[in-house]
């Protein structure tokens, strides 16, 4: 089945394609798309899993996966609540995508600090 895609455009700006790309390339997104791909989690585990992340920008960014369709959240009726979040079949379609631009940086990482370092070797001063 092929899909029409020509409608979106990332290009323009008033493309809601490129808003859905923010949230993709977002860092916290990554980690968390990354942190859910072995099935689904509880807030906690998702906040040890993403090291750093504060408990509001992870309830933001799973608000804004879950808006998207990207994410999906149970409420189990115990007590106390019990809440999971797990993603959707479009979330796990991001994995192996997410995971290669993981994978990409992890292995360009020592050359774009040697980069950095020149860079800021030799415009030291120069926007004075």
């Amino acid at each position: 089945m092929s899909l029409d895609t020509s409608q979106w455009n990332p290009y323009d700006r008033n493309c809601p394609s490129r808003r859905l790309l923010d949230r993709i390339g977002d860092r916290w997104t990554v980690l968390i798309i990354g942190a859910l791909s072995d099935g689904p989690h509880r807030f906690k585990t998702i906040t040890e899993r993403v090291d750093g992340i504060s408990q509001k920008m992870l309830t933001q960014t799973l608000r804004g996966l879950e808006r998207d369709g990207l994410v999906k959240r149970t409420v189990y009726p115990v007590v106390p609540p019990r809440v999971e979040y797990e993603l959707t079949a479009a979330g796990r379609s991001l994995c192996k995508p997410l995971a290669a631009l993981e994978e990409w940086a992890k292995e360009h990482m020592s050359g774009v600090l040697a980069a950095r370092e020149t860079y800021d070797a030799t415009t030291v001063g120069a926007d004075a």
